[in-house]
């Protein structure tokens, strides 16, 4: 039988008006059911995330299943700087970064001697859809998604993904560069422009 705090807080999670503060005391008290309502508020957005990182849906689904084990398992460790839903998202990109390393050594192909020095007037048109840009970052080499996700879209700096990957900078700028003009000619390909 539940208790009237119980149903009450109950109700907050459901109209989601529960206090990040209150979230985490729960979390951290291993409380089943803000972990479901966590995960049923976030799956969505970070199984995207994932997605962005990795081809396979099962590798996807594996990582943000491992994302939220470590969410749940290391709430103590959130710091309460920064947004909650940011330390969330983190944990999955490390996580998909791990299963890249472990299912495919990240390949960085292309000279970085060869790069033309060009002004970045990459853009993505407002009428692709999600899905497909996800399928035309699916196109892209390991090394250049993941330099682009970390760079474009997580908004990580050079500096960060280098030491991120165990790459030099030079490396992460050069396939930034390569992963756009790849991105421009297939979205060529397909008549987005």
């Amino acid at each position: 039988m539940t208790t009237l705090c119980e149903s009450i807080l109950n109700f907050a999670f459901e109209n989601e008006i529960m206090a990040t503060e209150e979230l985490l005391l729960r979390l951290r008290d291993q409380d089943r059911s803000a972990q479901k309502w966590l995960y049923e508020r976030y799956s969505p957005l970070m199984f995207s995330v994932c997605k962005r990182y990795l081809r396979s849906r099962e590798d996807a689904e594996e990582a943000l299943v491992s994302g939220f084990f470590k969410v749940f398992s290391q709430v103590e460790s959130y710091s309460g700087t920064g947004s909650f839903e940011g330390w969330v998202r983190r944990i999955m990109i490390n996580e998909c970064l791990m299963t890249l390393r472990k299912n495919q050594p990240l390949i960085f192909p292309g000279d970085e001697a060869n790069i033309p020095d060009q002004t970045d007037g990459f853009n993505i048109e407002s009428d692709i859809s999600v899905r497909e840009i996800i399928e035309l970052l699916d196109q892209l080499p390991s090394g250049y998604r993941t330099v682009f996700n970390l760079y474009v879209l997580e908004g990580f700096k050079h500096i960060e993904i280098a030491e991120t990957l165990g790459i030099s900078i030079n490396t992460s700028k050069s396939q930034l560069i390569l992963a756009k003009g790849k991105l421009r000619n297939l979205m060529k390909t397909k008549g987005y422009f």
